[in-house]
């Protein structure tokens, strides 16, 4: 598509001008009937607003289903729908039954801020926003207007600091911290060396740049960037530039064919150097690629979670589950993520309603309640500062075709001692 061409800078610009063009009128939209800002009473003396009709309550989906991330977000956005299956199934919540409402915007800008102003006045909130330039475009008028929670299957700190978007898990400052940590304790880089960051433009690679920044300055590395466009699926002019400077180590904070390309074209070169990515860097589908066998062998993802292969009673319960519902489609790790989303925004409606508010500031508010989250995944989830992630711990993870959804954990959750020094900007 044509968006696609430029730069995702560039994209967000288009994406703020189209917000401002559409924001009167979905503003309107917002007000009146069980959109007021007092909300009304309904069942049981709770209140509710926006995105409650009846005896529904209406959450928002905005997911890529053919671009970029159309693996990610297929399994994100199944993972959640079974859930509120499983949800209504049970009687509900608070006596509502629950509804999502999907939109595809194929990681388009322009797509994902005209799927937000469409629903954003029909919806309480959001379970999943796939793409740290789009949440951040629309972060303004969340904080401003509308007030809906929303859950990002996106992890750039310039979404911290907001009551409404809450970050699931290290953002990827930390995470990339804490990947590098991996490296020099695991796989041998050290003080002096150099180490490769290829990196999408816009939030997402952005904020994961600033950790390797931060977490060489502190460890006596240096940084070779290569800066790329999601369009950008051939590594070789990035493997063949890093190969000449001698880096030791690669971190990608890209897309899964980005990092199938990169750690291909090195293996093929002979280029036999230890690459890991950001958590959104992989999808077990590419084990199946003539990348296989160098992914399996070289390459490792920093993880907010667990895979959905871990030995715990809940993730077996969840794969038993998600084969039932969906069985000609294979599991990874937007299963996990899919879920926790909609479990931990259930988890807020189910305490807003025990204080007789359903509203999105009763939910909101709600949240913040939430300071030890645990769906069984490894890690605790802290909602109760929004000026910071609800984890600082990563996972390490390294593609295995032999295990169920494709990853085997090489290292526990941790938040090595550089992290624990650092503290993510706040927007």
């Amino acid at each position: 598509m044509t968006s696609r061409a430029t730069t995702l800078r560039a994209a967000a610009l288009a994406a703020a001008t189209l917000l401002a063009l559409t924001a009167c009128s979905s503003k309107a939209k917002d007000t009146g009937g069980d959109g007021d800002k007092g909300g009304k009473a309904g069942a049981g003396g709770v209140r509710t607003g926006e995105g409650i009709s009846g005896k529904t309550i209406t959450l928002g989906a905005l997911t890529d289903m053919t671009g970029v991330y159309a693996t990610l977000g297929k399994s994100v956005t199944q993972a959640q729908q079974l859930y509120v299956k499983q949800t209504n199934a049970a009687g509900g919540i608070c006596g509502y039954k629950l509804s999502l409402t999907v939109r595809d915007h194929g990681y388009d800008p322009q797509k994902a801020v005209a799927g937000y102003t469409e629903l954003a006045p029909k919806v309480l909130g959001f379970t999943q926003f796939i793409g740290s330039p789009f949440v951040a475009a629309v972060k303004q008028r969340i904080d401003g207007q509308d007030k809906g929670l929303v859950l990002p299957q996106a992890w750039s700190a310039s979404l911290l600091g907001s009551p409404y978007v809450r970050v699931i898990g290290s953002t990827y400052d930390l995470e990339t911290i804490n990947a590098i940590d991996f490296l020099m304790k695991e796989k041998g880089l050290k003080k002096g060396d150099k180490l490769g960051h290829v990196y999408f433009e816009g939030d997402y690679g952005e904020s994961a740049l600033k950790g390797s920044r931060y977490m060489a300055g502190k460890s006596g590395l240096t940084v070779v960037e290569q800066k790329i466009k999601p369009t950008d699926n051939d590594m070789t002019a990035q493997v063949a530039a890093l190969k000449k400077a001698g880096v030791k180590g690669i971190v990608i904070s890209a897309g899964p064919r980005q990092a199938a390309s990169l750690v291909g074209v090195a293996a093929a070169g002979g280029f036999d150097v230890p690459v890991i990515g950001n958590n959104s860097a992989f999808a077990p589908q590419l084990l199946a690629t003539q990348a296989g066998p160098a992914l399996m062998k070289n390459y490792y993802v920093a993880s907010p979670s667990l895979p959905i292969g871990a030995e715990t009673p809940k993730a077996q319960k969840l794969v038993a589950d998600y084969k039932a519902a969906y069985p000609k489609d294979s599991l990874d790790n937007g299963v996990v993520a899919g879920w926790t989303a909609a479990s931990v925004f259930g988890d807020a409606l189910k305490k807003a309603c025990a204080s007789k508010d359903l509203t999105r500031e009763g939910v909101d508010k709600a949240l913040l309640t939430i300071d030890a989250f645990d769906n069984g995944f490894g890690v605790t989830q802290d909602f109760s500062d929004p000026k910071a992630p609800s984890s600082n711990q990563s996972v390490i993870l390294q593609p295995d075709k032999s295990v169920t959804g494709g990853m085997k954990v090489v290292r526990e959750a941790q938040e090595s001692e550089v992290a624990k020094g650092y503290t993510p900007p706040v927007a």
